[in-house]
């Protein structure tokens, strides 16, 4: 398992996907603090769980990067989800003024998804036992 100190042994394709999760995360939370500093007392609890979610999933995103660039197998699940999730996000967003934003967020989770999907991607986040805990 690498250490903080250790050079990743992601390959190329991971490593451009961790760095586009991670880009998302640091969007998000920055969405969630934004929202934060514009709650009003009159939607005070839509304010606060909408800020909440937001900088909770901004937060869970940079995990999530984090451990694609660790290679570290658990990651793999939430960052597929978490660009389908982001596909049917763009979809909604289509039309009148938001294409450029539906744009952006498609052209982004469809990067995600190649950079997983590569064969050295799949490899480095193949769930093999030995890899943590080698026999001695």
């Amino acid at each position: 398992m690498p250490t903080d100190s250790t050079p990743s042994t992601a390959p190329r394709p991971l490593k451009l996907a961790a760095a586009v999760v991670a880009a998302e995360g640091l969007v998000v939370a920055l969405l969630g603090i934004a929202e934060v500093l514009k709650i009003h007392s009159d939607r005070l609890v839509l304010g606060v769980t909408t800020a909440a979610f937001l900088i909770l999933y901004g937060g869970a995103l940079l995990l999530v990067a984090r451990g694609l660039y660790r290679t570290s197998t658990w990651s793999r699940g939430p960052a597929v989800f978490a660009q389908l999730i982001q596909l049917f996000m763009a979809y909604s967003f289509w039309g009148g003024g938001t294409k450029f934003v539906s744009v952006v967020l498609a052209v982004a989770a469809a990067g995600v998804l190649a950079g997983l999907f590569q064969k050295a991607s799949m490899d480095a986040l193949a769930d093999d036992p030995t890899k943590d805990h080698p026999v001695l």
